[in-house]
């Protein structure tokens, strides 16, 4: 029978996923001859053989990909007959400017748990890792990816790991990071600064030695360093916080194992699945209210009803909790407040052997710091608060041609953006761009983005704001053309890539700012848009906002501002216990800038109402975390409540009457909870005669939810329930951040439509 040979290009998240040792096997067992190889753009794969192997190869090429794979095209084309001996895995090299994907870091799997557990040199081996596991991102310096293009290049293996990497049927054949404890890094102990041992055992004995007497530890982990103490202890938590300067940010909580969570928070079949990923996220759970078990420290998560939950995702989380007598641990990113993850051993000695009793750290360099990433399930289904680890950087694929748009992103929360072909490079988490270390961050992670994909910028996306940090860095891109847009905009143009929408939608805004085309601040906002352009149709009335963004941080400010609006001065009459808890003198000072227009812009912010009604009903004054009051609002809302407030409508949205019926429920002695739940409906009610007043003039049916207030639970899913109910076509982020963190793809996308439209 006659043979034939083919070409075949896979594209997608194929390399760093054991996809070529995948393909060598595949192609033995299918009697085929040839050969595959990483390019920096692809896997490309040439075969010889009978028609129906072939065919059989291919079937299975897609059907039994390795789990953590995304094939996303397979070119085949037959070509000219080669005489072709065995089967071989090439050198990688580069055909061109054109990129493959790289993998996100993966948890480690159960295989390689178990290896730990056997004689031999990865007993307890605290960097086991194969071809379905391991470091990816974090470790990768440029592609393709090879282990020489890692920061595993200064680990020359051994030889079993050089036999077992050259061997076909072993699972760590081509298993770029792999490793044992003859070849591989290493961790070490330091006490007050100085090296203790590199021991494993003797290191892991001193360390739960040290998490269960209630002391702090500081550990170098996949993408950054981690600080850690036990979950129980009140006083290790304060320890902690002091640690950090970290006044009242809830903690994310590592538990040993599903069992142990599962005693601790409400946990239904998608939350479970999001847990025991690959991609192993924190998940923000339910906490349960009545529990047979030690408690958790109330410092943990400051007194809200959810917890940042999480399993161990490194072979190291696994070997300390064998010694560990506490079955949870605080684990929450190494860094002081507003500052990055450190990944430097030596800055990491510097900056917190005076506030550790021990830092462990390990001699593989961190490439690509990354955060863990946040997720939450609303609506069934899992949406991206944070994405960073597992993650970062699998593209966004597009229908539009984005190659060279950098977009900036916004100021909180940043993620920037940057285009290659119809695909969209959104980064991991960066942070505030509010201090110099995160900014350093910034810009060198956008060198390195630019770099390892190949992209040279031809057209450069802002933030409409002209002082933020994001908007100033495109000037150090002199002499390419550039796109401003408008904050709200980016949001729902977001939403509408993430759902590859190119069309007319409704877009409904709603987060705490974003600077509006009139000069004011906006935030609350029901918009007419497509990827080009906007028309604002309805927003939340404007309301002085004292002290401008300090009132994000001091909610009774906007408190003062709404009730000195309805009730003008007497409001100081009222009877609520919030104002009597007031510095009176403050209070006549933000009602003199009020009444003066002195450092009051004027703001239409959902997320500052959300801070006023926390504020009148006593829940949060002084916010010690980024959106603490609206956090605390929705942890008072209760599911069988279904009563709202009155509000008024036309081409604004005003809420005195709300806040009028608010103030008399609390005078009523109504409980906060009903409040908080009434208020959350009002809000939902809102979204819905607004969207029913543009759909009547527009005819459009479609609508796009996005903002950093739709990362709340109850206002997210009553919102989609109501509008399906009324036949809405409801489109929302899961894979994308609904807050900040998304806005940089929403910036590529409408820069990518004017570029093409011809508009810049």
């Amino acid at each position: 029978m006659t043979t034939k040979t083919y070409q075949i290009n896979v594209t997608g998240l194929v390399q760093g996923v054991g996809f070529r040792p995948f393909v060598y096997r595949l192609a033995l067992e299918s009697g085929l001859t040839g050969w595959v190889n990483n390019t920096n753009e692809n896997v490309q794969i040439r075969v010889t053989g009978k028609q129906s192997d072939i065919d059989h190869f291919l079937n299975c090429l897609k059907k039994d990909a390795p789990p953590v794979s995304m094939i996303e095209k397979v070119a085949i084309m037959e070509v000219e007959h080669e005489l072709l001996t065995g089967f071989n895995i090439l050198h990688s090299n580069d055909v061109s400017d054109e990129v493959t994907e790289i993998s996100p870091d993966i948890a480690v799997c159960n295989e390689c748990l178990e290896d730990m557990q056997k004689e031999g040199t990865r007993r307890d081996y605290a960097f086991v890792n194969c071809t379905n596991c391991g470091p990816r991102f974090t470790i990768i310096r440029d592609l393709p990816y090879d282990r020489k293009k890692t920061t595993m290049q200064s680990f020359p293996m051994c030889d079993d790991c050089r036999s077992e990497y050259e061997t076909i049927s072993d699972r760590r054949f081509h298993a770029q990071p792999t490793a044992c404890m003859r070849c591989g890094p290493h961790y070490e102990l330091f006490v007050s600064g100085n090296l203790q041992s590199t021991e494993m055992n003797i290191l892991l004995e001193h360390l739960s030695v040290i998490i269960d007497n209630g002391g702090i530890i500081l550990i170098k982990g996949l993408g950054g360093m981690h600080l850690a103490c036990d979950a129980f202890n009140e006083n290790a938590v304060k320890k902690l916080r002091n640690a950090k300067n970290r006044d009242g940010k809830p903690f994310a909580v590592m538990f040993r194992n599903p069992e142990v969570l599962a005693n601790y928070v409400e946990l239904d079949e998608n939350e479970g699945q999001s847990l025991v990923s690959w991609r192993r996220p924190i998940v923000l759970l339910e906490k349960k209210t009545a529990i047979n078990q030690p408690v958790l420290s109330d410092g943990i998560n400051a007194g809200l009803d959810l917890v940042g939950a999480m399993l161990p995702y490194m072979p190291f989380h696994y070997l300390l909790f064998r010694h560990l007598r506490t079955s949870a641990m605080i684990l929450t990113s190494g860094n002081v407040s507003s500052e990055p993850i450190l990944i430097d051993n030596r800055q990491a000695i510097q900056q917190f052997a005076p506030f550790t009793d021990a830092i462990v750290l390990h001699n593989r360099d961190i490439f690509n710091r990354t955060d863990d990433s946040v997720v939450r399930i609303m609506g069934g289904i899992e949406r991206v608060l944070r994405r960073s680890r597992g993650y970062a950087p699998a593209p966004v694929r597009t229908t539009m041609q984005t190659d060279g748009i950098l977009a900036f992103g916004a100021e909180l929360t940043n993620c920037f953006c940057i285009g290659k072909g119809h695909k969209a490079f959104l980064s991991q988490h960066i942070g505030d761009l509010q201090g110099l270390e995160t900014t350093q961050f910034y810009e060198q992670t956008i060198a390195q983005f630019l770099k390892t994909f190949r992209v040279t910028p031809v057209l450069l996306a802002t933030d409409m704001h002209p002082g933020y940090i994001s908007t100033k860095t495109a000037r150090h891109f002199p002499g390419i053309p550039l796109v401003a847009i408008q904050h709200h905009h980016a949001h729902i143009a977001s939403c509408m890539a993430e759902h590859h929408l190119d069309e007319k939608v409704i877009g409904v805004a709603m987060d705490g700012t974003g600077y509006g085309d009139d000069g004011h601040s906006w935030g609350g906002e029901f918009l007419f848009c497509d990827l080009v352009d906007f028309t604002r149709l309805i927003h939340f009335d404007y309301i002085p906002q004292p002290g401008g963004d300090l009132a994000a941080e001091e909610p009774w400010r906007m408190a003062v501002s709404y009730l000195y609006k309805i009730y003008g001065i007497s409001f100081l009459q009222l009877k609520l216990p919030f104002l009597e808890e007031l510095d009176h003198e403050k209070t006549a000072i933000v009602v003199q800038m009020i009444d003066r227009k002195i450092n009051c812009p004027l703001t239409s912010s959902a997320g500052r109402l959300f801070d006023a009604v926390a504020s009148i009903l006593g829940l949060c004054q002084f916010a010690t975390f980024q959106a603490e009051g609206p956090m605390r609002l929705e942890s008072n809302v209760q599911r069988n409540c279904q009563d709202t407030y009155h509000f008024e409508i036309d081409q604004t949205v005003r809420f005195d009457a709300t806040i009028r019926a608010i103030v008399d429920d609390i005078l009523d002695g109504i409980s906060v909870a009903t409040i908080a739940t009434k208020f959350h409906n009002t809000l939902i009610s809102v979204i819905f005669e607004a969207l029913n007043i543009i759909r009547k003039k527009s005819g459009i049916n479609k609508v796009a939810l996005s903002g950093g207030v739709f990362q709340n639970k109850y206002l997210l899913e009553g919102t989609i329930t109501l509008l399906s109910k009324n036949n809405f076509e409801v489109y929302t982020h899961a894979a994308i951040p609904a807050n900040d963190g998304g806005i940089a793809l929403g910036q590529l996308a409408v820069a990518s439509k004017r570029r093409e439209n011809k508009c810049v």
